[in-house]
């Protein structure tokens, strides 16, 4: 028998942007993303914020802005480090520290909680793996981009994530074409798409054209769930925590959310905490 994951809705395709550093520039973005039903997650380094919020800097966003611009837009906020160094360079214990005051200040001010990060400079290392994990960080992207369309397998994949794309790449619409053109019949499939909304205003070459040309190319489209990394995570660690019968003719779904996959008959989604026989469908 196979059982192959499906995300929501039965969908055999996602897809997630994941953009660094928490500057005024993700305004624009996220209007952008918000024209063509396009979700992401932001990595914020919270010690370069501004944190006057009677008399704030016009170049740094506040942690009230914040809430308007990135979680009130249904964004995800993850961490950064809160000063942006290389942190496998740094004593595991200054490491920790750097990611953990990011994270709480993070969670304190904007009243969420924060289980994801994003590598400053795309540095890491095993040992830096670990100490993110006792941090209670659960996935964490470096800057890798393998053109590819893969889920994360393992705990420690989630943990060294690599993007399929930055916007600079000059195969971009390429890819975009290959992940719309794929069958949905293979295996579940992700397009993560990361950078830096600044590099925008930096380019010689109308950048801002570029990502909104992307975006309305891969978005608003019937046949993929437009989700930020923590949906997506919690998503497959929800179809992982299925139990089946020996002969899987019988599934059980011990998670809060629906989930969805594909048996070698139908379609099949199960409800939270429901019990379902597979043998008649």
């Amino acid at each position: 028998m196979r059982i192959i994951m499906r995300f929501p809705g039965g969908l055999a395709k996602t897809f997630t942007m994941s953009y660094d550093d928490g500057v005024w520039q993700d305004v624009e973005l996220i209007r952008i993303m918000k024209k063509y039903g396009i979700k992401g997650t932001f990595n914020i380094n919270s010690g370069r914020w501004d944190k006057n919020e009677k008399s704030p800097s016009p170049d740094k966003i506040t942690y009230q802005k914040a809430k308007e611009i990135y979680l009130d837009n249904g964004m995800e906020i993850a961490t950064h480090s809160v000063n942006h160094p290389y942190l496998e360079q740094l004593p595991s214990a200054a490491a920790a520290h750097e990611v953990l005051l990011d994270r709480i200040s993070l969670e304190k001010n904007l009243g969420i909680i924060v289980r994801g990060h994003a590598y400053p400079y795309g540095s890491w290392s095993q040992d830096l793996i670990k100490t993110l994990r006792q941090c209670g960080i659960v996935y964490a992207r470096t800057t890798v981009a393998t053109g590819k369309f893969n889920l994360p397998e393992t705990d420690e994949d989630w943990l060294a994530m690599p993007a399929t794309a930055k916007h600079t790449d000059p195969k971009l619409f390429e890819l975009g074409e290959k992940f719309l053109n794929s069958p949905s019949s293979a295996r579940p499939m992700m397009f993560y798409l990361w950078g830096h909304s600044y590099e925008f205003d930096e380019a010689h070459d109308n950048n801002w054209e570029l990502i909104d040309k992307f975006l309305e190319f891969i978005g608003n489209k019937d046949d993929i769930w437009y989700a930020t990394n923590i949906e997506i995570y919690d998503y497959v660690h929800a179809f992982k925590r299925l139990e089946f019968s020996a002969d899987c003719s019988r599934v059980y779904n011990p998670s809060n959310q629906t989930v969805w996959f594909m048996n070698d008959k139908s379609l099949v989604s199960v409800a939270p905490g429901e019990t379902l026989d597979l043998s008649s469908n």
